[in-house]
């Protein structure tokens, strides 16, 4: 079984030191690798292929360059073209700055998070963990108003309207399974709807789709 992997890059060594040190807390068994600058991000990217990348969006492009904001974006930019499935967890100060990319992000395949440098490390952890579990989660700014595509609203159809299972609609979809799994990912955050404890994010799903009008 091949091992957890997460990668951290960030180029602030107290929050490098205390990130990789909670993660090892609630992830013993993992290979955390770390980078401080973009092109070392691209690099042990390359060589980690880590479960979870984790990584802050100012940072200096190489060792020596001052770290900006746009250097991030675009680092992340890069890396959802050349991995579309790659699990993310955005840990910034500068969050807003991700509605820049905000139809990159739509479209990304892979778990994708995002987390104020602000909030704590029990909620750095959180979406952690969301990502590595496919979820997409993103603020409110960058979900202005029930925006649904057609694929979205049909599985919607398909899953409360018809009863259906995700391998079922993965079939007359004509689509992979694993689409279909990245389909409620997208709804979900559209809808405002996380794994959240004790709750069943399939039936709170259907309720707030419910609520909004996009099924009967």
């Amino acid at each position: 079984m091949t091992q957890f992997r997460i990668l951290v890059v960030d180029d602030h060594e107290m929050v490098l030191s205390g990130t990789t040190a909670a993660l090892k807390t609630s992830y013993p068994d993992a290979e955390i690798f770390t980078a401080n600058t973009a092109q070392q991000g691209l690099e042990q990217l390359k060589f980690v292929h880590p479960n979870v990348l984790l990584l802050d969006l100012s940072m200096p492009d190489d060792v020596g360059d001052t770290a900006k904001v746009d250097t991030g974006i675009q680092l992340l930019r890069q890396i959802m073209e050349e991995n579309p499935a790659q699990n993310i967890v955005v840990q910034s100060a500068h969050v807003k700055t991700l509605i820049r990319i905000k139809s990159a992000i739509a479209n990304h395949e892979g778990g994708f998070t995002i987390v104020d440098k602000s909030l704590s490390m029990k909620e750095m952890l959180k979406k952690v963990n969301w990502a590595a579990e496919g979820v997409v989660f993103t603020p409110k700014e960058m979900r202005n108003g029930i925006e649904m595509k057609a694929e979205w609203l049909e599985v919607l159809q398909l899953a409360f309207g018809e009863g259906l299972q995700d391998k079922a609609i993965a079939r007359r979809m004509n689509v992979a399974e694993r689409t279909v799994r990245h389909y409620w990912s997208k709804i979900q955050d559209v809808l405002d709807v996380y794994p959240y404890d004790g709750k069943n994010i399939r039936i709170q799903t259907e309720k707030r789709a419910r609520a909004e009008g996009l099924i009967d």
